[in-house]
């Protein structure tokens, strides 16, 4: 298994402290979180540098952002070799209209969609919301 330095030099980026402790809290959290919420669990960082590392580690596909209807931008963990290719890399999102958390549901990926000729996908975003496992249970 990978260790979280080796997988920063892979994609070329430079081990910090403040990488490693930012990757150990998304790899912790295991839902989608906001910049707010890494601001909150770093208070004494400086926000531009918690901002520049939630960005390169997107330029890098180690996060991708999740609109989730909200108005909030979440961020999540890639899966492993994923380089957000709209082709087969996207997956669905479920947000709980109960505790207002979002979750990558990796394991449900969204199929291709053919858009009309002269269009050009960019992104795609699907998001079901309702109940999550714990709020129902």
């Amino acid at each position: 298994m990978q260790t979280i330095e080796q997988l920063l030099e892979l994609k070329n980026i430079r081990v910090t402290a403040m990488r490693l402790l930012i990757y150990k809290f998304l790899v912790n959290k295991q839902v989608a979180v906001t910049l707010s919420d890494i601001e909150n669990a770093f208070e004494k960082a400086d926000r531009t540098t918690l901002y520049r590392t939630i960005k390169t580690f997107e330029e890098k596909y180690i996060v991708h952002q999740i609109d989730d209807g909200t108005g909030i931008t979440k961020y999540a963990l890639c899966e492993q070799g994923c380089s957000c290719d709209i082709n087969k890399d996207l997956h669905l999102h479920f947000h709980c209209n109960n505790c207002n958390e979002t979750i990558c549901l990796t394991d449900h990926k969204i199929p291709k969609v053919k858009v009309p000729d002269g269009f050009v996908s960019e992104n795609v975003n699907l998001v079901v919301k309702g109940i999550c496992d714990k709020c129902s249970g």
